[in-house]
């Protein structure tokens, strides 16, 4: 009787070990998983933050970047400035375009690579990817009005152009004085009886007669005769008139500003 008492009570001490050790187990593997789930959520957020950490800091960079009313400008560091800053309004607005679309292109890469980092990862919260698509909005707006700056650009280079050709421009009329006079380019002023007068412009211009001459892209006009007179009020040192054979001159424009600063030549031929 007492022996089948001990061997009960082994049989019981046998079976709480068992149950022992295997609570234990599962509190082992409990603990495990317990510590795997919180070093992963440590893990996720550590990555969250850094993630967010790295939107901010392209947003930045972003709201760095200045457009607005036809100018352009950003944040420069030192490297940004050149050693030798480009001589027109033209060049230094492409300049200043080509340095926008460089930092538009770097913001664009790290983006880029921040969304491919956290696909990698397996982090896809919702949050962050309003944010990285809200940035992607962000630089193709910049995008479009970098564009239009590129466009006006070009657009004031034009018109700055045809300005510059509009004010390089003379017009010139040549001709014997009864051909001046039947063409309505010159008239004859003052004298008694007809003689002694002088030759002068019209009073009335007619265009039609004149021969246009940019004196930024020439400073010569061939005269075909031996002789000529300056009837207009071009300044007398902004030019001279030199003989080039025995029936031929030349008008040299030696001050292109001065000389230009009436804007009608009129040149009287003599054989």
């Amino acid at each position: 009787m007492r022996k089948g008492v001990v061997a009960v009570s082994v049989i019981i001490g046998v079976v709480l070990l068992g149950a022992t050790a295997v609570s234990y187990s599962k509190y082992q593997k409990y603990r495990a998983d317990y510590n795997a789930s919180m070093a992963s959520q440590e893990d996720m957020r550590q990555r969250y933050d850094q993630a967010v950490g790295e939107i901010v800091s392209i947003q930045d960079s972003l709201s760095a970047i200045v457009l607005g009313n036809g100018h352009a400008s950003m944040a420069s560091t030192s490297s940004d400035v050149e050693a030798h800053p480009p001589e027109t309004l033209h060049d230094r607005g492409l300049a200043r375009i080509a340095l926008l679309k460089s930092a538009i292109e770097r913001t664009k890469a790290r983006i880029e690579e921040l969304d491919s980092n956290l696909k990698k990862s397996g982090v896809r919260i919702e949050n962050l990817e309003r944010m990285i698509a809200g940035l992607r909005s962000s630089v193709k707006e910049k995008e479009e009005r970098i564009a239009m700056l590129s466009t006006q650009v070009d657009t004031l280079e034009t018109k700055v152009t045809g300005l510059s050709q509009e004010l390089a421009t003379i017009f010139y009329a040549m001709g014997t004085k009864n051909e001046l006079k039947t063409s309505g380019v010159i008239e004859a002023k003052g004298g008694v009886l007809g003689l002694g007068r002088t030759l002068k412009p019209a009073a009335v211009v007619n265009e039609a007669a004149f021969t246009p001459l940019n004196t930024d892209q020439e400073n010569v006009i061939h005269i075909p005769a031996a002789k000529a007179q300056i009837v207009s009020a071009q300044p007398a040192t902004s030019y001279v008139l030199e003989a080039t054979s025995d029936k031929t001159l030349e008008l040299r424009i030696l001050n292109p500003e001065e000389f230009r600063k009436i804007r009608h030549l009129v040149i009287v031929t003599t054989t």
